[in-house]
């Protein structure tokens, strides 16, 4: 496959797309981030930091098989409290194996907090506050504002996952399951309905982080 033509324009998928280290949790300070190989030809990929002196990475740079993925282990080296809330960046690129020319790139986020991810949780909660419209605040109603016409947009079952994430997972599945374009077997289906493989690559990514979040929202 010819990829040389892209300059730089492949997309690449890695997951987590951000990294929370804690100062006060030990178990936090290691971290994996998946790189995805979802090609028909092999990758080579580095990972590069804005801050190189903070982290390490097992293997920093290697080659990932077509229709593969790796681990990459990354670990905070630099845990202190001037480093809290200071904000770095991984860099993934990737290239055709065997070649130098860099055909895409990914960053992620990488931040250290303060305690561990129990107590951020709690303080986060702790911040919310009303946020009812001015007139019901002045004693005012207007039409449609009374409690029981203000209804949850679509809420899941409780301790279950959204319907949003498990109908957006369903429309990921129809899609991969359309015929691809170009394909020579036969379909009834009207050629508009016959995707590219571009794009199923992209729903399958899209729908492997649906899944992933409805597994843990389960």
């Amino acid at each position: 496959m010819q990829v040389g033509g892209l300059d730089g324009r492949l997309p690449v998928f890695v997951f987590p797309p951000s990294l929370t280290f804690f100062l006060d949790d030990a178990t936090t300070h290691k971290q994996i981030v998946t790189v995805y190989n979802p090609y028909d030809f092999p990758i080579s990929y580095q990972v590069l930091c804005n801050a190189p002196n903070r982290y390490t990475v097992d293997f920093p740079h290697g080659m990932i098989r077509a229709k593969c993925s790796l681990d990459v282990i990354v670990r905070h080296t630099d845990i202190c409290l001037s480093n809290v809330l200071a904000t770095d960046k991984l860099r993934i690129q990737i290239s055709e194996e065997g070649r130098k020319q860099v055909l895409g790139r990914k960053d992620v986020l990488v931040t250290l907090l303060k305690g561990g991810p129990e107590k951020h949780s709690a303080n986060n909660s702790d911040r919310f506050e009303s946020v009812q419209p001015a007139v019901l605040q002045q004693g005012q109603q207007g039409p449609g504002t009374t409690a029981q016409q203000q209804q949850p947009f679509l809420q899941g079952g409780r301790g279950g996952p959204s319907l949003v994430l498990v109908g957006a997972a369903v429309v990921c599945l129809v899609g991969l399951l359309l015929p691809t374009e170009g394909d020579a077997s036969s379909s009834r289906l009207p050629p508009y309905l016959h995707l590219n493989a571009n794009i199923k690559i992209v729903i399958a990514y899209i729908l492997g982080l649906l899944t992933y979040a409805i597994l843990r929202a389960g």
